[in-house]
């Protein structure tokens, strides 16, 4: 029998914060960028179980499954179990594009009242609540990281990453809770 290569988590063993924020690797989870004309946008939101948004920065969620949206025909799914979102996509039998990035992205969440500062240490954006409300998300950058920033509630963030940049982006972070932190 062949040896098989085991996936490490990319952010096995990471731990920081400070007294004001905590940053915990998220699970790992089922994602799924996903693109589609508005005509196909009913379908698939029936075929996933919940309602793709179509407005700039809005997201919804449906128990552990959320859909944010990217641009005006681009979503990311994440799915907090191991669902098959692709084979849920393809059900809807209307035209898309689907790639299942499951292990391409890795996420780490960002909770306390610290959050909006350790983030802002390496994102320019406005994170007051009245500019990013819970539920806003935008696909913005990290330092020289590309991210997916999702606000989860008041003072927790989800910030999604590519697994590669996931060091860079977590070293980042802890720097910016320990600033928080004073």
């Amino acid at each position: 029998m062949a040896d098989l290569a085991t996936r490490t988590l990319p952010l096995g063993g990471f731990h920081g914060g400070s007294a004001t924020v905590r940053l915990t690797p998220a699970l790992p989870a089922s994602r799924l960028s996903l693109r589609a004309k508005p005509d196909a946008v009913a379908a698939l939101s029936a075929a996933l179980g919940l309602s793709l948004p179509t407005r700039p920065k809005a997201s919804t969620t449906s128990g552990t499954r959320h859909a944010l949206w990217l641009g005006p025909d681009e979503w990311l799914v994440i799915d907090e179990t191991d669902t098959d979102l692709l084979g849920l996509a393809a059900s809807a039998g209307v035209l898309h594009s689907a790639t299942d990035i499951s292990h391409r992205n890795t996420a780490v969440l960002v909770d306390g009242p610290g959050a909006s500062a350790t983030i802002n240490a390496g994102c320019p954006q406005d994170l007051s609540l009245n500019t990013f409300p819970i539920g806003a998300c935008s696909r913005t950058v990290f330092g020289k990281a590309e991210i997916v920033l999702y606000r989860t509630g008041e003072t927790a963030f989800r910030v999604e990453c590519w697994r590669s940049f996931a060091p860079y982006v977590s070293g980042l972070l802890a720097a910016g809770a320990q600033d928080a932190g004073h």
